[in-house]
């Protein structure tokens, strides 16, 4: 049994982290071979970053879509010529782009095009409603937006007020091989579908307000300004280069300051994490979308860092990953549980093999021991869980590629990494190995703090640099760190944050809804279900399936509840604050 205590953060007693962090990083003892306790971090930004890449892998493929291949050299004359488009468009550094896309070619060019000039990226899920839209334009006050032509009405009727001056149209099928144009063009109907789902169309027409007067720029000319001259105002390492909105434990998303220096440090740490890498000989596959910090870092700066093959899908589509197994095995793929369970029976089913893939790393969501197991016996390579938030850039926190790995945690700190597990109602108290506390994290990923948000910076972010995660977790003897539970409400869904208060907000204007609260209801295999629980205004009747439908036109998928119980009343505390978790037990306990 182990002893419990919990001591003052000035304690010097062994086991006890103090004010500092465990200082001697005990943890690195389980480190995987090979892999460095504290590695050199690559100076300057993420400019150089790209510049190195390009200089070291010229001929090398740097991107693959459908087939289509563009080598770094190619990679770093589109950047060039795009950066000087946007300067031509009075982008200057500390602007704010946004980026509303999927994955695809022009995501990657764009991202460090915006960032060659110094820009500020904003990255977007391209199917979010007008209204989600709408807040985040108001918050970051991009000039400039480079979207999806899908979506590029949701952006255009933006109100007046929005400071965005220019809207850059981007087309994914001209990126992709003759051949797959031309049988997009085919008259039948699988030809329609795939084409509606790939540009715009009918049905992403629609009405409402006159938008605001902005251009829209097609893709194609933004480079027809020539490649960008070679003396430009440069970034800082310490310089603002993304803003990354996160959900918080109330109201709408905040958006998480990320340096270059945060994100360089990721990738580097990422890469020292796995030494068995062979820079500028590994294929990535892109199935995370690079608008989430989790996919932007594994597969826009550390798949990049290393010179690899980042094939880029615009969404998981099991189909289109198994075809390029075919003719570009994956040999690292960044992924979440479901999407391993969903390719290991694919591709059991058809007969393709997957022992290309050496290297494999889950996120977002709790890993099953069964998709381990499975996904390990089709690739004789290593799944390992991580941990991370985008305010660490994401990843601060790994299991080893190697034997001293243990499943069911979430491993050990990565190198320069520290952390703290302390009273979670008093940050000064540290809990010893085995008692139960809140997570606190410092190292070179972790973030400057929320955009227009001094008061939650303040909160989050502890004297020494320590953030404060909200998750409460437990150490073992080893260091190994285990998730017990989350002092912060979000809902985590397919590896995505949802704010209750934001769906809550959503549905209490919907006609007949009285009191309306929104929790997480855990699934068997991991992750949680969004589930509102709705009072009716009394002597009326709630239809569930109408709110439901008036969810989808005002969130985007992931956050629309996966069912409505109807209650007669809301749980409340003493000073009436509705009891989230009293709703989450009664809902758990009766299914």
């Amino acid at each position: 049994m182990k002893k419990k205590s919990t001591r003052t953060a000035g304690s010097t007693t062994s086991g006890s982290p103090g004010p500092g962090g465990w200082a001697d990083r005990p943890w690195t003892r389980s480190y995987g071979p090979g892999v460095p306790a504290s590695p050199a971090l690559p100076e300057g930004s993420l400019v150089d970053l790209m510049d190195r890449s390009v200089r070291r892998y010229g001929s090398k493929t740097a991107l693959e879509f459908f087939g289509a291949r563009t080598s770094y050299r190619e990679l770093g004359t589109q950047i060039s010529r795009a950066a000087a488009g946007l300067q031509k468009l009075g982008l200057k550094a500390g602007d704010r782009v946004a980026l509303v896309m999927p994955n695809c070619p022009q995501h990657v060019v764009a991202f460090h095009a915006a960032l060659r000039l110094g820009a500020v990226v904003v990255e977007h899920n391209p199917l979010y409603t007008d209204r989600e839209l709408r807040h985040q334009f108001e918050d970051h006050g991009a000039v400039v937006a480079i979207v999806w032509d899908k979506a590029v009405e949701r952006v255009r009727q933006l109100p007046a007020d929005v400071r965005l001056r220019t809207i850059v149209s981007v087309e994914l099928i001209p990126e992709m091989p003759l051949a797959q144009r031309l049988a997009l063009r085919l008259p039948v109907t699988a030809a329609r579908k795939s084409r509606a789902a790939l540009t715009v169309g009918k049905g992403d027409q629609h009405g409402g307000p006159a938008p605001a007067v902005r251009p829209v720029l097609p893709w194609r000319e933004l480079l027809n300004a020539g490649e960008l001259r070679k003396r430009h105002p440069r970034p800082a390492a310490g310089d603002l280069a993304v803003l990354q909105y996160t959900s918080g434990t109330t109201g709408l998303p905040k958006a998480a300051m990320l340096s270059h220096a945060n994100l360089q440090a990721n990738a580097a740490q990422g890469r020292a994490w796995v030494p068995g890498l062979q820079d500028g000989r590994e294929t990535v596959y892109a199935v995370l979308p690079m608008f989430h910090a989790y996919g932007l870092t594994l597969c826009m700066t550390f798949a990049l860092s290393i010179g690899a093959k980042l094939v880029l899908f615009p969404k998981f589509d099991v189909d289109l990953v198994l075809k390029a197994m075919r003719k570009s095995p994956a040999t690292f793929l960044p992924a979440v549980p479901p999407i391993y369970d969903r390719i290991a029976a694919a591709a059991a089913g058809r007969g393709i093999g997957l022992e290309s893939i050496r290297f494999s790393i889950s996120g977002a969501m709790n890993l099953p021991a069964s998709t381990v197991d499975t996904w390990e016996k089709a690739t004789g390579g290593y799944l390992i869980e991580g941990y991370g938030l985008t305010e660490t850039s994401p990843i601060a926190i790994g299991n080893p590629f190697g034997p001293t790995r243990k499943p069911g945690t979430v491993g050990v700190p990565f190198p320069l990494t520290d952390i703290r597990v302390v009273d979670p109602k008093n940050t000064a108290l540290d809990r010893a190995p085995g008692d139960e506390g809140e997570l606190l994290i410092r190292g070179p990923q972790v973030f400057a703090g929320y955009w227009n948000r001094p008061e939650e910076t303040e909160d989050a972010l502890l004297d020494g640099g320590w953030f404060r995660t909200g998750d409460i977790v437990s150490v073992d003897d080893d260091y190994f760190v285990t998730i017990r539970d989350r002092i912060k409400e979000l809902i985590i869904t397919g590896g995505f944050n949802v704010s209750p208060s934001e769906v809550e907000d959503v549905l209490a204007t919907f006609a007949g809804v009285a009191e309306v609260s929104v929790v997480g209801l855990p699934r068997p295999g991991g992750g949680e279900d969004v589930v509102a629980a709705v009072v009716p205004i009394p002597g009326t009747t709630l239809d569930p399936d109408s709110l439901l439908a008036f969810a989808r036109k005002n969130l985007t998928a992931y956050k629309v509840p996966r069912r409505v119980v109807v209650l007669d009343s809301l749980p409340r505390s003493l000073i009436g604050k509705v009891l989230r978790r009293e709703i989450r037990d009664t809902l758990v306990a009766e299914r």
